[in-house]
């Protein structure tokens, strides 16, 4: 998760050298901002703490800040202070929406870990997704994706337990949901509804995705259709508020 991380180095400026004490604070912190000593949503230090460090009024600190804030460098949250804004990935939703290509698509590296598989008995939600009764027993494969090693997306992926007999094992052979289902012949599948939310995630959820539990997420809630229309899976999968964008192709 986030946080502050005040004092990256000991900068000391200098005065009488032509540079103005602002610019010169300015460009301490976008240095340490472009070279990762202060990473995408790092909170910056208070203006008190800069002011401090620096040997200078609070004026001059807040003046370097905003200049940051005009390259976009930095940004302000609401009664929270100054933080390094997160690089927002463009992630496509179409016909065919697969997790890695959305994702590479950006010159990003993508991973997709499970990190755990249960089955239990369906919601109403959950059946009338995948067209079976109330209460039929479904598989649910929770995966934590990634970009660069940054967690994006947190994503419960269902499928009827009976249907897909052993599917926990080929998951866990393949390390991959596509290539588990291509060992039951479905080698292609389509998207039929996409329907976006935004809304609080749990702590638990909000740790899995290094994020604090006071930042929306996208909840994406999607049906899966093999190609002769039969429902295939339901998905529910949160997304990073402030690292995705989501572009709904028509």
């Amino acid at each position: 998760m986030s946080s502050s991380r005040p004092d990256v180095h000991s900068t000391n400026i200098e005065r009488g050298h032509g540079i103005s004490l602002w610019r010169q604070i300015r460009e301490a912190l976008k240095t340490e901002i472009l070279s990762g000593d202060i990473r995408p949503g790092d909170m910056l230090p208070t203006e008190q703490t800069l002011a401090a460090r620096f040997d200078v009024n609070r004026h001059t600190v807040r003046r370097a800040i905003a200049s940051l804030t005009e390259d976009g460098l930095v940004a302000a949250r609401q009664g929270h202070g100054t933080y390094v804004p997160e690089a927002i990935l463009d992630y496509a939703v179409k016909k065919r929406t697969r997790f890695s290509e959305a994702v590479s698509a950006q010159s990003r590296v993508p991973n997709a870990d499970v990190i755990s598989m249960d089955v239990s008995a369906s919601t109403a939600k959950i059946a009338k997704a995948l067209g079976i009764r109330r209460g039929v027993k479904v598989v649910r494969i929770r995966t934590v994706g990634t970009a660069d090693g940054r967690p994006l997306s947190l994503a419960d992926h269902h499928f009827v337990a009976n249907r897909f007999p052993g599917l926990e094992k080929a998951v866990r052979d393949s390390g991959s949901i596509s290539a588990a289902l291509e060992t039951f012949g479905i080698t292609d599948y389509v998207r039929k509804t996409t329907q976006v939310t935004a809304r609080l995630p749990s702590r638990e959820d909000a740790e899995l995705l290094a994020q604090p539990a006071s930042r929306p997420v996208l909840m994406a809630e999607s049906i899966n259709v093999t190609t002769d229309g039969a429902p295939l899976e339901y998905g529910r999968s949160q997304f990073c508020g402030d690292r995705v964008q989501m572009m709904f192709e028509t």
